[in-house]
């Protein structure tokens, strides 16, 4: 197996596809000029779903009205942002001793702290990407905007309740007075105008799954943002961070029941779609993010919060070994062939990224971490 971009700062396995790989020089007629050809990146595929399967979904609607969206909550009875902030309604007095009781309790904890939680926070602001993602996959878009199909309802509700995350962020941050707001912003705008392609390929099988990946991701990381939170000294900050995660983790049982219930009506395609983005790797959602002045951004932050063991590259194996036993996959049955093949590679694949994560972590140990300035710090300095 080969891999690029994998070691002991990389919070993802990257496995390029073989047309994304260099290829080896090549002869002219001449045999003392040697050309190295680089191919073009493949263009992204879309639509790979074959048109039958959107009959598949179509038939698991009335399944998706009685076991996906009772995993949502009632907006009365959601938490709000304002649940956890300074109230503005108070006398100024009163609201500004808020404001300075909340800046006391971030005091302690440091910098590289913050960057973990900003970069949280932008991945969380730029849920317009991530809604316009799910809303691509072919027989469970949102049709017209406001479908009364269970899948646009799903997605809409699932929408308003990740956007209380990046505004909760993002309101403690400004008044934590730790951050420069001005190029988190410029950060938030970068992203979201980026957009993401993570190989769904407007497929719904590969969605469901990437989703069931990435939700518990985010589950993981806000939580241990919360127990970071609370052992620096700030109760409340962990009781946000905790709070998110909690919503991150029934997210994520909703979409792993969708993928569950794919497996027991098409093993198979279910089966090869695992394999496929796991084949692939599983991208990061903001991992374009980019400041205007530093194009390795997300690659530095996650180096931070693998050092600080926010997310790591052993929570990704944790991940699939959690969703390959969640799934049962070890044990499906009424596979074909190539779906047995696609069946041993994702239960042999935590494994082979555990192997590779301790070479990673040998090598890592023998190198002086480099310093990156961090313009979400007021470009001070950290050790990656």
């Amino acid at each position: 197996m080969e891999t690029e971009g994998f070691n002991s700062q990389t919070t993802f396995l990257f496995i390029p596809p073989r047309s994304q790989q260099c290829q080896p020089p090549h002869k002219s007629q001449n045999q003392f000029k040697r050309k190295t050809h680089t191919p073009s990146p493949p263009k992204p595929k879309t639509h790979s779903m074959p048109p039958e399967k959107v009959e598949v979904f179509k038939s698991l609607e009335t399944w998706a009205t009685n076991n996906v969206l009772p995993l949502l909550k009632p907006v009365e009875k959601c938490w709000q942002p304002q649940d956890f902030l300074p109230d503005p309604t108070l006398p100024f007095s009163d609201f500004t001793d808020q404001v300075r009781a909340l800046r006391e309790r971030t005091a302690g904890l440091p910098d590289d702290y913050f960057v973990v939680l900003v970069g949280d926070m932008i991945t969380e602001d730029a849920i317009p990407t991530y809604q316009t993602m799910i809303n691509t996959l072919d027989g469970v878009r949102d049709e017209t905007g406001a479908s009364s199909s269970p899948w646009a309802i799903w997605n809409r509700s699932w929408t308003a309740e990740e956007n209380r995350h990046g505004d909760l962020l993002r309101s403690f941050l400004y008044l934590s007075g730790r951050v420069d707001m001005l190029m988190i912003e410029k950060t938030v705008q970068y992203l979201i105008s980026a957009g993401m392609d993570p190989g769904t390929e407007n497929n719904p099988y590969l969605g469901f799954v990437y989703t069931s990946f990435q939700e518990r991701a985010t589950f993981i990381s806000h939580g241990n943002t919360a127990r970071l939170a609370k052992e620096g000294g700030d109760p409340v900050l962990a009781r946000i961070c905790g709070t998110i995660a909690s919503d991150e983790k029934r997210h994520e049982n909703a979409y792993a029941r969708i993928v569950e219930k794919l497996l027991e009506v098409d093993p198979t395609g279910a089966m090869m779609a695992i394999a496929d983005l796991m084949n692939k790797k599983i991208t990061m959602p903001a991992h374009l993010m980019y400041d205007g002045h530093d194009p390795r951004l997300f690659a530095h932050f996650a180096a931070v919060a693998q050092r600080l063991g926010v997310y790591t590259a052993h929570d990704y194996a944790d991940i699939l070994e959690f969703l390959v036993g969640r799934w049962g996959l070890e044990k499906l049955e009424g596979l074909t062939g190539e779906g047995r093949r696609a069946q041993e590679f994702v239960c042999g694949l935590a494994p082979r990224i555990r192997r590779l994560q301790e070479l990673a972590d040998q090598r890592a140990k023998k190198l002086k971490p480099p310093l990156v300035k961090f313009s979400w710090i007021f470009n001070r300095e950290l050790s990656l």
